[in-house]
């Protein structure tokens, strides 16, 4: 099964709300409206794993951290993000890394 973490970016809530006014309005079916996001998560897992090849550099000072169900979360205070030329601070950043080679079946 692949991670559902992409359902709360733009794209995947834009995704399940037009699934659910399908839905009510009786075009499409609960069921296919699941199987309409469980391919979502594939497709966007794979994607990202095989399109997407920029790195950035992060510093902060961090304030949790947590390791359960094989998935890391971390909080971070006080980040600066790097990229090649640009730079951005924010005061507080939450960051959830998964294993990427749990996400296909």
């Amino acid at each position: 099964m692949a991670y559902q973490l992409y359902r709360n970016t733009t794209l995947g809530n834009s995704l399940q709300e037009s699934l659910d006014e399908l839905i009510q309005s009786q075009q499409i079916t609960p069921q296919l409206a699941l199987q309409v996001l469980l391919q979502f998560d594939k497709a966007i897992n794979c994607a990202l794993a095989q399109r997407v090849r920029n790195r950035v550099n992060f510093r902060g000072s961090l304030n949790t951290y947590r390791f359960c169900d094989n998935v890391w979360t971390f909080v971070l205070n006080d980040v600066e993000f790097r990229e090649v030329t640009e730079l951005t601070k924010v005061d507080k950043v939450k960051i959830v890394a998964c294993d990427g080679k749990n996400t296909t079946e």
